[in-house]
């Protein structure tokens, strides 16, 4: 026979078909139906479902307890992914996706198993979590894939419990820890002053001009591919030596488009060094021999094939590793020549607000935080000996013009 309590704070009561006892407590209604939702769990001793009945009527008391909702976890995750759809860019949606279907892989095969995926949102608790964590670490990924998974689950979770769909975040109390130094999260490699000679050289001698100078904008002027993907001869301002950037070339996983830059700050005009206007002036005029007049404003300064859209987004990519790989010099990604142009303002003394500003970034501290690398150069010159001190008489001027042409930085040749 049940033992009630209180009114509204649950029941407790002896199940001879189970041979346990049952702890249940009503924590809301259908809105269809009007039928009670009611949370139950059975235990070996009475003490302890009288102990849980009044935990959670204490909870649900104090609006701490979520109603039993039947939704799954990939429901969820499928609808926070929908959410995210109007959030953010078609390449960082497809990061999401691909990072999240390691954890539920249902996401992206609906037969796959997927014992969390088809889990109760509200009855996941962090062993799910860790067993998940480590089935990813053990099946090899790497420690920033795992900690991006868990990132990613960390916030449907913190927004289920938002919502108040669920308790508390199951995600919360498991952490990823450990890996070996290779394994952990490197930043962006800084070419050398040596890597930018030889690379400049290799660009001025490639086939393809569009290529090569793609490539020397992302290096002289920091931009990203699709930003340098995206330019239009209306974005370029010859006889100012701006270029502004107001687009770009993404890629989502599956195919390409024009969208908007990466933030508002994105949107940006950009000051063109000396040398590599130069350099788009006489690609201008080549054009100009191309079509018979200098091409309009809203002709891509770098087409592909047919013209109608720009130049592969793949392509950069594809040049730069197979000059690097001719040159003899280590593995650098297109992103790279960006964190290059960025590190080398701030060594030469630039204002980090302004850096940031150039690169289109939110916030000076993701400037610093991201570009401000170490050359070898900086390693073997900042080295403090206390009676050359004494002896030195002042330091050198800044320079008054933040303007980064790589030709300029050039220095003499040294050891990697």
């Amino acid at each position: 026979m049940a033992r009630r309590a209180t009114r509204g704070t649950g029941t407790v009561f002896f199940s001879k078909e189970r041979r346990r006892w049952m702890a249940q407590l009503t924590v809301g209604h259908d809105p269809k139906t009007g039928r009670p939702k009611k949370l139950t769990r059975s235990f070996p001793t009475k003490r302890e479902a009288e102990a849980w009945r009044q935990e959670m009527a204490l909870k649900h008391f104090r609006g701490l307890l979520a109603p039993p909702e039947a939704i799954a976890v990939r429901d969820f995750a499928q609808s926070w992914l929908e959410r995210k759809a109007r959030e953010v860019r078609p390449r960082t949606l497809f990061l999401y996706r691909k990072e999240l279907a390691y954890a539920l892989p249902s996401l992206e095969d609906p037969q796959a198993k997927d014992p969390l995926g088809r889990a109760r949102l509200q009855a996941v608790n962090p062993r799910d979590i860790r067993a998940v964590i480590d089935g990813l670490m053990n099946r090899g990924l790497s420690l920033r894939t795992v900690k991006k998974v868990r990132e990613k689950l960390h916030a449907i979770f913190e927004e289920a419990l938002a919502l108040e769909l669920v308790a508390r975040n199951p995600v919360a109390p498991v952490k990823v820890r450990g890996g070996s130094e290779q394994e952990r999260e490197k930043p962006g490699r800084t070419l050398e002053t040596w890597e930018i000679e030889a690379l400049l050289a290799a660009l001025d001698a490639h086939p393809d001009p569009r290529t090569a100078l793609v490539l020397r904008l992302c290096l002289s002027c920091g931009l990203r591919k699709g930003e340098a993907l995206g330019l239009q001869w209306g974005d370029i301002d010859l006889e100012k030596g701006l270029l502004y950037v107001r687009r770009t070339w993404s890629f989502d996983g599956a195919r390409t488009a024009i969208s908007d830059p990466k933030t508002a700050s994105g949107r940006r005009a950009v000051p063109i060094p000396s040398k590599t206007l130069a350099r788009l002036e006489s690609y201008r005029e080549w054009w100009r021999e191309r079509l018979g007049s200098y091409p309009p404003p809203s002709f891509w300064v770098f087409p592909g094939v047919n013209g109608q859209e720009p130049l592969g987004y793949n392509t950069p990519n594809r040049a730069l590793t197979r000059i690097l790989k001719r040159l003899g010099l280590p593995p650098a990604r297109v992103h790279d020549l960006r964190h290059t142009y960025g590190s080398m303002l701030l060594a030469r003394g630039a204002p980090v607000e302004l850096v940031s500003e150039r690169m289109g970034h939110t916030s000076p501290s993701i400037t610093f935080n991201n570009y401000r690398h170490m050359f070898s150069e900086e390693r073997q010159a900042h080295i403090f000996d206390p009676e050359d001190f004494v002896a030195a008489s002042g330091g050198g001027k800044r320079p008054e013009v933040y303007v980064f042409d790589p030709e300029d930085y050039l220095g003499p040749r040294g050891q990697a």
